[in-house]
């Protein structure tokens, strides 16, 4: 399993520079990572969204706007619920949160769990961008089978 700390963000020439057009920072970063067909983005009243693969999870993204106080969110669901485990999953998920997640973390939501990471737009760079892209995508898929394995039964 690789550690997240060792997840490089994706290089780009101006990853230091406040950027300028979020969307097109996002679709670079998500072009970088994804695995298989294109990925899909939509239009919520929630923000834009996009949906994409990387290795054996999907992975979302959604720009609720474009101000300072809008968020990125970025997630992923890795474990449906219920399991067969239910506190040996909360142990082992509050242990990974604890050691492992970096600026995301291990949620319910939905009735699955998720691995999430959510940032304002106040002063955000596109490497902060595709760090957490990149950390949500590479825990999701280290992490969706092993956990499947381990408590779905």
């Amino acid at each position: 399993m690789t550690m997240v700390s060792e997840v490089q963000p994706v290089p780009a020439a101006s990853l230091d520079a406040p950027p300028e057009n979020l969307v097109e920072i996002i679709e670079t970063v998500i072009a970088s990572l994804h695995q298989g067909d294109t990925p899909l983005v939509g239009q919520t009243d929630s923000g834009k969204i996009w949906m994409f693969r990387y290795g054996s999870a999907e992975v979302f993204v959604q720009l609720g706007g474009q101000t300072e106080e809008d968020f990125l969110t970025i997630w992923s669901p890795v474990l449906p619920l219920p399991v067969t485990d239910e506190l040996g999953l909360y142990r082992k998920l509050l242990t990974l949160n604890w050691l492992s997640t970096l600026e995301a973390h291990f949620a319910i939501a939905e009735d699955q769990v998720q691995v999430v990471a959510t940032r304002t737009l106040g002063g955000i760079t596109a490497g902060e961008i595709s760090r957490l892209i990149t950390i949500v995508a590479t825990l999701a898929d280290d992490y969706d089978d092993p956990l499947r394995a381990e408590f779905k039964g």
